[in-house]
């Protein structure tokens, strides 16, 4: 085998795992970027934890292949960057960004969430919605909001008891 055979298989492979360890992967046209947009890319992706890489589609049209999913290939045509996510919705939203801070210049192809494909109006929507810490915050404070209103009521009506036997103290007294 040919020592640039052996390159691309170490290169699928390495794709192959980033997808395994990522929990989205979008996937984006970048027709037209300038070196110092894509620096600025790569700089906001690093910031969110995002992975923001270009690679052969062949490479990666192989490594989504070998993982069972053949969705991909009519997207692995043109000019493809890969954004490998930490959570399910901040590759997506930087690439919605993205898009809207490159205009013309970064268009949403598909993606890669829960080991499923996700076209691209579902990146979209993907990208507009909160991420799991936020509705995990906003679910925990939904779940205390009844039992400290229950507590409010209790100290109300504890208040009013204490206010009425203070009332009949008073005028007994």
């Amino acid at each position: 085998m040919s020592a640039n055979f052996e390159a691309k298989k170490v290169v699928v492979q390495e794709i192959t795992e980033k997808i395994k360890a990522a929990k989205s992967v979008v996937l984006v046209d970048y027709k037209g970027l300038t070196v110092a947009e894509v620096s600025a890319l790569r700089n906001k992706c690093k910031e969110s934890n995002c992975e923001y890489k270009v690679y052969k589609n062949t490479l990666v049209r192989k490594a989504f292949n070998d993982l069972g999913f053949k969705d991909f290939d009519a997207d692995l045509n043109g000019p493809t960057a890969v954004t490998f996510g930490p959570d399910e919705t901040s590759a997506a939203k930087l690439m919605v960004n993205a898009a809207k801070d490159y205009e013309g210049k970064i268009v949403l192809k598909s993606a890669f969430v829960d080991s499923a494909y996700v076209d691209k109006a579902g990146a979209k929507a993907l990208a507009s919605m909160p991420s799991k810490e936020e509705l995990v915050a906003k679910m925990l404070g939904s779940m205390q909001a009844p039992m400290s209103n229950f507590v409010g009521v209790l100290n109300n009506l504890v208040a009013g008891i204490v206010r009425v036997l203070n009332g009949i103290a008073q005028q007994k007294g």
